[in-house]
């Protein structure tokens, strides 16, 4: 038995949910927040066959894309009065996966 945790941009979460139900993965959504940018991800919580793994994580690379984002440099307070934000753009998307080893499972 395997747990696969993957955390995606809430953009690509509704898709690749409903593709993975489809296939009869049984799926928990956790609303999360990412720490560089502060925006919105979920993560997807995945109990299955070790069989299965790679077919869940090929869903996730049909299912998740990688996008342009514009933000804003971040600046401190003490550099508020000399330092003007500056536009950059960063790639936010795809997905971050871990697979772990399940010990032990039961369903009650």
């Amino acid at each position: 038995m395997k747990l696969i945790l993957a955390i995606l941009h809430s953009e690509d979460g509704n898709k690749v949910l409903g593709t993975l139900n489809d296939a009869g993965f049984s799926v928990t959504k956790l609303a999360t927040t990412g720490g560089f940018l502060r925006a919105g991800n979920i993560t997807l919580i995945v109990g299955t066959e070790e069989e299965r793994v790679e077919e869940a994580i090929s869903i996730f690379k049909e299912r998740c894309r990688t996008r342009k984002h514009i933000m804003t440099t971040p600046i401190s307070a003490g550099m508020a009065g000399m330092y003007t934000p500056q536009p950059i753009e960063v790639e936010v998307g795809g997905a971050t996966i871990f697979v772990l080893d399940v010990d032990r499972f039961e369903k009650v």
